[in-house]
């Protein structure tokens, strides 16, 4: 690739401006409840969630933060008031997550529950163990009606995770009342902070309503008396830092094992190519095809690619590499379209991958499957079936990066959302809908024309014009990374020269679990 070129340039420059809008936002989430409730917040001796995530992580550690713009575009602050994300805790995987009680005091509002249901679907399927850091003071309650029914699967997935033998530690740094009290209560170790934790079903007004019983909060759920009385704490911490001490030696006690032996890292040859020139692959406007074996050749070790029919469905770069050590099988879009001879090579790759144990990587480029008289006739929905048959079946982790556009079935086919891959990322380049928004807007333009002219009426071609604007405008805002992204469809809106690292913890996460594919486990293939 030639990085002198004016379009290079133009690129990266383009991307430069989505990262700056990107911070931008996500600043917002690190912001949590603003200054004037930090400042309260610290003032009563208190760290903020993501300073308690750093002092329970090893020193020199990443820390993979998942979904941080949750809530965003929505009536509720970024973030939701709950970080989660994965890091390294005495040599060992964890899920972590941590309440921000500089947000409404930890309340818990729709996004956090999506959020929080989202860190331990993660944690399930990779057999991480759970490291909860808890201060909430439980549902906010203008929106219960939206969580109250769902976050029941909330303490249920505590329970589930504990039966899979995934551990689960509770650290209780302040509230943790009535259902959240449950979330200690489910928990296989539970480590409680002096006078600071209250874990309680009722606090005190409400048992005062209740009973008539007068109590104060220490008697009812204070962290002395469930480490002496009650027996619900198994740790009783002086302070803060003594808390994720704790926390830190209960993880190092597990006997923790992975499934699967980290590769050793001074064999890991570093990619050939710079990933900073990753910022100028991807054009400003997604109708303009890029390669993306330029892509692949900046995030894989040493560079090296071996690809597979490279001369056959050419719209669908596939093949293998490692990256970090891990093998991967890669489906990568170049062209956009995926025709039928893509669909049944990537249907041919994935039982390979499935066959050898090896992850799937997904990088969306995609404006969906090809429509048309010939292609039609040609079988493309067959065969875009067996593509996505595969896909749905295949026992394999897949994870999925959208780079640019994902469109329609395409985005189905190349593994989105709705296809549970382990981790799903976009860039700030991507965007996802049913269809681009001009597409769209002329759909509903065409039924419109020819409803009119089926009734015998006159069309309105300024009005028409006016609806055309508006729904393009309409899916253009709902098809961005961060619109997206606030509805946790991904897992993180992440900086394209980042992609190695996530990408790299993803796979080390992963391979906490067994990694084992299907073995003719495929429903039927239309041929």
């Amino acid at each position: 690739m030639d990085t002198s070129t004016p379009e290079y340039g133009a690129h990266r420059e383009t991307m430069l401006g989505k990262l700056a809008e990107l911070d931008a936002e996500q600043a917002k989430a690190l912001a949590g409840g603003g200054e004037k409730y930090v400042a309260r917040h610290r003032g009563r001796g208190k760290l903020p969630a993501r300073e308690r995530i750093e002092l329970l992580l090893d020193a020199d550690t990443p820390f993979l933060e998942l979904s941080p713009l949750a809530a965003w575009g929505s009536d509720y602050t970024t973030g939701a008031s709950l970080v989660a994300g994965i890091g390294v805790i005495e040599g060992v995987e964890c899920l972590i997550t941590a309440n921000d009680p500089t947000v409404r005091g930890g309340a818990s509002n729709p996004w956090t529950l999506k959020k929080a249901l989202r860190a331990n679907e993660i944690a399930y399927q990779n057999r991480l163990p759970c490291v909860s850091l808890v201060e909430s003071g439980g549902a906010d309650l203008p929106s219960q009606k939206e969580i109250f029914i769902p976050g029941g699967a909330l303490f249920r997935d505590i329970t589930r995770l504990s039966e899979a033998g995934i551990p689960t530690v509770a650290v209780v740094f302040g509230n943790s009342t009535a259902g959240g009290a449950y979330i200690p209560g489910m928990s296989d170790h539970v480590i409680m902070v002096k006078e600071r934790a209250k874990v309680f079903l009722g606090g005190p007004p409400l048992v005062k309503m209740a009973t008539g019983e007068e109590a104060d909060d220490e008697e009812l759920g204070g962290a002395d008396m469930h480490a002496r009385t009650s027996g619900l704490a198994d740790h009783y911490a002086v302070d803060e830092p003594d808390a994720l001490r704790q926390a830190r030696r209960v993880v190092a006690r597990l006997n923790w094992r992975k499934a699967h032996p980290d590769p050793e890292q001074d064999t890991v040859a570093e990619p050939v190519h710079d990933p900073e020139e990753l910022l100028g692959i991807v054009p400003g406007d997604l109708k303009v095809p890029f390669d993306p074996r330029e892509v692949i050749a900046r995030i894989v070790d040493g560079s090296a690619f071996d690809e597979f029919k490279p001369l056959y469905g050419a719209s669908l770069v596939t093949g293998w590499a490692r990256l970090h050590g891990y093998p991967v099988g890669i489906l990568a879009n170049a062209r956009g379209v995926l025709f039928s001879e893509e669909s049944q090579k990537a249907t041919q790759f994935i039982q390979l991958a499935n066959q050898r144990d090896i992850p799937l990587l997904f990088l969306h480029n995609t404006t969906g499957y090809m429509v048309g008289k010939e292609y039609e006739q040609g079988g493309i929905v067959k065969h875009g079936s067996m593509m996505i048959n595969a896909v749905s079946n295949s026992k394999v982790p897949h994870l999925s990066v959208l780079m640019g556009a994902s469109y329609g079935a395409g985005h189905y086919g190349m593994c989105g959302r709705a296809y549970e891959p382990r981790f799903l990322f976009a860039w700030p380049s991507a965007k996802s809908a049913v269809m681009g928004p001009q597409q769209l807007a002329g759909v509903l333009s065409i039924v419109m024309r020819e409803s009119a002219a089926a009734k015998g009426r006159p069309f309105d071609e300024e009005a028409d014009a006016g609806m055309r604007a508006m729904v393009e405008q309409q899916i253009e805002s709902e098809s961005l990374p961060m619109f997206l992204s606030g509805r946790l469809y991904d897992d993180g809106v992440i900086d394209p020269r980042d992609t190695r690292t996530v990408l790299g913890i993803c796979l080390s996460a992963v391979h906490t679990a067994p990694v084992t594919g299907a073995r003719g486990g495929f429903g039927v293939f239309r041929m």
